[in-house]
């Protein structure tokens, strides 16, 4: 179901011209992606310190130091094409380290590479799964504070693509989704039994699972942080939404430039 649409027209005008200029869309999306790629790096060098003895120490360390030289890149570009690429060498090279951040289980959770069309294995449903409904948050958000979640910056327009909503996403998938991931399965919350393969090599949750999945991605939600730029205690389930009042507010003239989601 979705309501009348926002009353804001004024700020999805403004929206939409910026979203039509290349090199503007450039100067917004290339924040989604600094935020991205720090988190990243974040996420990297708190392996480093808590678990210095699981992992491969030099190679961690290795990884952090190339999402340094990258985020550097990354302030300096103003073209689309080239963001997209930084993007991907910095995926390319979290997802090198991303398997030894699986603790536990490893015998039935492990991740090689993302597959998304189908998920091929345990951990790529759980990430697909995790994505949706970021992607499904992120776009409330930014419906409810009067933007258009279909007309992105980095993501062009594509019929039925909540572009929008998958840019802002980017700075969250790590610190949100992907450690979420990690922590059902360092916790042993979900095992083996949780998944079922078709036929076809896809794997898919069971209804159990799901429910499981679902559950704890709510209670994850009313855990409270301290918001790195506002400096305000709220809940993680409302981090998209301050996400998406401050790009409004950057959109609007109210803020110099848009800031990102930097964890800390």
């Amino acid at each position: 179901m979705v309501g009348k649409s926002s009353g804001n027209v004024i700020l999805r005008k403004k929206q939409y011209r910026l979203s039509d200029d290349e090199e503007t869309s450039a100067k917004i999306a290339r924040n989604f992606i600094i935020g991205k790629v720090y988190n990243s790096k974040w996420i990297i060098e708190r392996m480093t310190r808590d678990y210095p003895l699981r992992i491969d120490l030099e190679k961690f360390k290795e990884i952090s130091k190339q999402l340094s030289i990258l985020i550097q890149e990354i302030r300096k570009c103003n073209d689309l094409e080239r963001l997209r690429g930084l993007e991907g060498q910095a995926a390319f090279n979290y997802n090198r380290v991303f398997n030894q951040m699986i603790l536990q289980q490893k015998e039935n959770f492990y991740f090689h590479s993302r597959s998304r069309r189908p998920p091929l294995d345990n951990v790529n449903a759980m990430l697909s799964f995790a994505y949706t409904l970021l992607a499904n948050d992120v776009a409330s958000a930014l419906e409810s504070v009067g933007l258009d979640s279909y007309v992105g910056f980095m993501h062009r327009d594509r019929p039925g693509r909540v572009s929008l909503a998958l840019d802002v996403m980017e700075e969250l998938r790590g610190i949100y989704a992907d450690r979420f991931v990690l922590s059902l399965i360092n916790k042993k919350v979900v095992n083996k039994d949780d998944f079922v393969q078709k036929e076809n090599g896809s794997v898919i949750m069971t209804e159990d699972s799901r429910k499981k999945f679902l559950n704890a991605w709510q209670n994850k939600k009313m855990e409270k942080i301290t918001h790195p730029y506002l400096g305000e205690k709220i809940q993680w389930g409302l981090v998209p939404y301050s996400q998406a009042l401050l790009l409004a507010r950057y959109l609007r003239g109210d803020l110099d430039e848009y800031p990102p989601f930097l964890w800390k």
